[in-house]
């Protein structure tokens, strides 16, 4: 018996009535198991293994990524069903711009095509409360592919229980360029409101250290000089003066925010030592996402490909399945599930016994 025969078979009997309600009644099963464990926060795909997968089967390559994005529905709903609350999918890459013009033009009107379906048939996002975010350069979109992304985008803005991610078209190095650019920005053309050159604090710090290891009080000096100090006086105006300048260079202020020569209402600008990886994130296309807990990429390739660099950090878990994505499904994405809480699991086993030495 051939293997093209019993797959027509096994594809029959899976296709019938009552094999789909046993899989159907699995699958509801095996989704409420999973949920009462640890969930992930936010789970990023990179879809990977279209076209490969269009060859192997003689397919045409604009078909093979339409699969993948019916595979695409299929991985959301398990995840909102699970209780993830981000889903980041790597749709499309700026370096896939390189590609022959027909594939990209293809992929572009495959985007546009499948955005106006969830736009008229929105009931998945809906019914998880997911709302539509596009990131990446947007300004390389053609305007009819822009068009329908701000519907859909408008669309869903209603939601607030989920959030989809669609990276299109889209780097991590882009990303966090665009990120450092808008901090710097910010520190340079934002001054701090209601700031003074000067606090209290360290003007008395300022004239405390002048004294060195004379013994008079704060009081005493605030009451003035004494004679045996006047010839110190012109030294120490300079040296203040000297700081005035130093300080006033620092800050790169717009002429217009400043006010006349003696005012407190000059404009001071953040310091750039206070910038952390938090600012950062909040810059970033996924800012106000949960952090990045489970990272997977299928059809066997083992790197990042500049996806998710910055929020890939020292507890997110990266997993590669050989699988190409149009088949990717809950059974492939069970076994990645499971993993991950036990991973979780065996880390609050870990941490447990520290916290009572602690305690």
């Amino acid at each position: 018996m051939s293997d093209l025969y019993l797959s027509r078979i096994r594809n029959w009997f899976l296709s019938s009535p009552p094999a789909e309600w046993a899989i159907n009644r699995l699958r509801e099963t095996l989704i409420g198991s999973l949920s009462q464990g640890p969930i992930p926060g936010h789970v990023a795909f990179e879809m990977d293994g279209n076209r490969r997968y269009a060859r192997s089967h003689k397919i045409e390559t604009v078909e093979g990524h339409h699969l993948g994005f019916e595979a695409l529905a299929r991985v959301l709903e398990i995840c909102y069903k699970c209780g993830v609350k981000v889903v980041t999918v790597y749709a499309f890459s700026l370096e896939n711009f390189h590609r022959p013009k027909y594939e990209v033009d293809g992929l572009m009107q495959l985007a546009k095509v499948k955005l106006e379906q969830l736009i008229q048939h929105g009931e998945l996002l809906d019914r998880y409360g997911a709302s539509v975010r596009v990131l990446g350069r947007l300004d390389l979109i053609p305007p009819d592919v822009l068009e329908v992304v701000e519907r859909a985008v408008a669309a869903t803005s209603h939601n607030t229980t989920c959030v989809l991610n669609i990276c299109f078209p889209y780097t991590s190095r882009e990303e966090m360029t665009t990120a450092i650019r808008t901090t710097v920005e910010e520190y340079s053309t934002t001054p701090r409101p209601h700031s003074t050159p000067f606090s209290q604090s360290r003007i008395t710090q300022k004239i405390l250290s002048k004294q060195g290891d004379k013994p008079e009080t704060l009081e005493s000096i605030e009451e003035g000089p004494s004679q045996s100090d006047d010839h110190d006086h012109d030294h120490d105006h300079d040296h203040d003066q000297d700081d005035a300048v130093s300080t006033a260079t620092t800050l790169h202020s717009d002429p217009s925010t400043q006010k006349s020569e003696g005012s407190e209402n000059v404009a001071i600008y953040p310091n750039a030592e206070t910038i952390t990886p938090e600012t950062i994130d909040k810059h970033l296309y996924t800012a106000g996402c949960p952090p990045l807990d489970i990272f997977v990429r299928t059809s066997g390739v083992e790197r990042l490909s500049d996806f998710m660099l910055w929020q890939s950090h020292q507890d997110t878990h990266i997993f590669f399945l050989k699988c190409f994505w149009p088949e990717f499904d809950l059974w492939h994405f069970l076994p990645v599930l499971v993993e991950w809480q036990h991973r979780q699991k065996q880390k609050q086993r870990e941490e447990k016994p520290s916290r009572v030495k602690q305690a």
